[in-house]
């Protein structure tokens, strides 16, 4: 067994995350369908990286994410913080206060409504006709047709939490909500203040207790996959998370995606607000990337002008710009879920399998040492055609990192592909073959070579389960393919009109990180180390004193060096 726990920490970490497990329960689900696509049936896809089995006090066998997620107090919706499993176990603040003997005045919200989506999974669990799909009329058909219409347009006119398109099942020691004196997560906005609140309580132990009890159930752990909301204070709650880590699994690889929703992105309206946002961005990158052996920035200004014109992304909508990282972060996490192929092994369906610890040294292990990583999509990718398969799919991939430049000229790039559900001349499957052959020919056609490329291609697409936002253009095919067409004035397709998509997913290690760095390190040493610099009493306020700062632009300093020696500003030393 090799298996992955993940940690989600924030509250668009989660959104992402809720898309990524919907992902995942639509492959089990579609491998047990008969009347599924048979290349859902292969089997080479080991689930049990990502999940645990478990059994209820009445013997039922269950099935749920290696996972925590960590959100703002109400962030869970209609959900409780015990989970789906063993019903609803009462929290300790919902219960009586032994030592108060004095009158108390009890408030209670009004509870959250389930929205239609949701309350029609609960129909579907407590449904017992046992009536196959196969065996339904047509009119039975096209009714279940406008119900999913109905549950796919209440989700596109308000998600108000990520739990309110979940369709997964979590075990009690999942969720996890911090209680703290703040009250407005949108007042949750900088270091300083998540910082505080781990500091109240016992929220760091209750957090590293969780941690533990899915690590030690594990027979051989090959990593963690960790997603933090950068945008505000939930980046020190990581950190401090990540910290417990490093010191308790010195030896377990972190493979770590900070996301940022493109409304975050949106500038201060004052000069304070500028300075807390440079500053905020300076210390969040550089604590996670301390504590990480793997750092993925991920998170666009813009979805809707930076990705695929065929893909129609609403920036303001967090529901859609999750579902396009959620994508991505799976296809990265195809090749920690391949069964190695033994020499007898048919290979027509897969090829490539690594661990996060072997991603980790390819891509920040080299003589860089750079823990930095670019991440790239191609969503849907396209079809390898006898006219157009050289460059089809590297063409097509569109970063999905913020603030990068160009890294064509650079000879000690590292790159890992990922290639899934690839196609050939319309919706038929591309072999394995055809797709390696093509990808290689493109990079053997470089002026500048690479230092190293590692290639991962699975025959199974991405599926599109119910709650997924209408996010492809009318050009998009049943099966992801390219239409011929485009019709003007069609609405946005989603899960009624496209059941899979091939994509194509590259985590690249390179010089075009710069100005990403660059950007940070010169707003810490503008802002927090310069004489007289206007951040200085922000970052006392947060703890750090002038040694620590400093230490933190040596950090992003030797980043710099590592990446590009002729640097001026990393050869300067902090004053």
């Amino acid at each position: 067994m090799r298996e992955i726990v993940t940690i989600q920490v924030g509250d668009y970490a989660n959104y992402i995350g809720s898309h990524f497990w919907n992902f995942q329960d639509e492959l089990l689900g579609l491998a047990e369908d008969p009347g599924a696509d048979p290349v859902f049936k292969n089997g080479l896809l080991d689930m049990d990286v990502f999940y645990r089995a478990g059994e209820t006090q009445q013997g039922i066998f269950t099935y749920c994410p290696r996972m925590i997620s960590i959100g703002s107090r109400g962030s869970l919706g209609s959900l409780s913080t015990s989970g789906t499993l063993y019903g609803n176990i009462p929290s300790a603040d919902s219960m009586a206060i032994a030592t108060w003997t004095g009158n108390a005045a009890r408030s209670v919200a009004e509870p959250y409504k389930k929205n239609l989506f949701l309350q029609s999974l609960s129909e579907e669990d407590h449904d017992d006709s046992g009536i196959p799909a196969s065996d339904s009329k047509e009119g039975d058909s096209s009714h279940r047709r406008e119900r999913d219409k109905d549950r796919i347009e209440c989700l596109e006119n308000g998600v108000n939490s990520w739990t309110d398109y979940s369709k997964v099942q979590y075990h009690p020691k999942t969720l996890y909500e911090l209680k703290g004196s703040w009250a407005d997560v949108n007042k949750f906005d900088d270091y300083g203040i998540g910082r505080d609140v781990i500091a109240e309580g016992s929220h760091a132990e209750e957090m590293n207790e969780r941690l533990r009890f899915f690590i030690e159930e594990c027979d051989h752990i090959q990593g963690i996959q960790f997603i933090v909301d950068d945008s505000g204070g939930f980046s020190s709650v990581a950190v401090e998370y990540l910290e417990n880590i490093a010191d308790e699994y010195a030896n377990t690889p972190v493979l770590l995606y900070n996301v940022r929703d493109p409304v975050s992105h949106a500038l201060p309206i004052n000069q304070r607000g500028l300075i807390t946002r440079a500053l905020h961005d300076a210390v969040s990158f550089s604590k996670l990337a301390s504590f990480s052996k793997l750092m993925v920035p991920v998170g666009l200004p813009s979805l809707r002008s930076n990705l695929s014109p065929l893909l129609h992304v609403k920036d303001e909508k967090l529901f859609y710009s999750s579902a396009i990282y959620a994508a991505a972060i799976h296809s990265i996490s195809v090749p920690f879920r391949l069964e190695p192929l033994r020499p007898s092994t048919n290979s027509t369906y897969a090829s490539g399998a690594l661990e996060i610890g072997e991603i980790v040294h390819l891509l920040a292990g080299q003589a860089r040492q750079n823990p930095v990583t670019i991440l790239d999509l191609a969503m849907p990718a396209p079809s390898f055609t006898e006219e157009n398969n050289r460059g089809a799919i590297l063409k097509y991939l569109n970063p999905l990192t913020p603030e990068i430049g160009e890294d064509d000229e650079d000879p000690y790039a590292v790159e890992s592909v990922t290639v899934h559900g690839a196609l050939h001349s319309g919706c038929n499957r591309a072999l394995i073959s055809q797709v390696k052959n093509s990808i290689c020919a493109e990079y053997e056609g470089r002026s500048i070579k690479l230092k190293f490329l590692h290639l991962s291609m699975f025959l199974c697409p991405l599926p599109i389960p119910l709650p997924f936002p209408s996010i492809f253009t009318s050009r998009v095919g049943r099966h992801g393919e390219l239409l011929e067409h485009e019709f003007e004035g069609g609405e946005p397709k989603g899960s009624l009109d496209v059941e899979s998509v091939p994509i194509a997913a590259r985590l690249r290690s390179s010089k075009a990180i710069l100005p990403f760095i660059e950007t940070r390190y010169m707003n810490l040493h503008k802002y927090g180390l310069a004489r007289g610099s206007r951040g200085d009493e922000l970052l006392r306020d947060w703890g750090f004193g002038r040694e620590e700062v400093e230490d933190m632009g040596e950090n992003m300093s030797r980043m710099l060096l590592a990446l590009d020696p002729l640097s001026e500003e990393a050869s300067s030393d902090s004053d």
